[in-house]
């Protein structure tokens, strides 16, 4: 499955996935830590280790250098 992956105020990235994938396993290839940032579907947070059975999700980055 392809998943698009938002990353709010940066990059927005095509991730294919398996289809038993997490919201965490979308994170490997951008390369942030689950510690940095959140995944949100349809404005809610979601837990990291539940299965994507979206589309489309952001990521919020709690911390930015700057």
């Amino acid at each position: 499955m392809r998943v698009t992956v938002d990353v709010v105020g940066e990059d927005t990235h095509e991730i294919e996935l398996e289809a038993d994938g997490t919201y965490a396993d979308l994170l490997e290839p951008l390369e942030y830590s689950r510690h940095e940032v959140s995944i949100v579907v349809d404005g809610q947070p979601v837990p990291e280790d539940q299965s994507v059975e979206v589309d489309r999700v952001q990521v919020l980055r709690l911390v930015q250098g700057g």
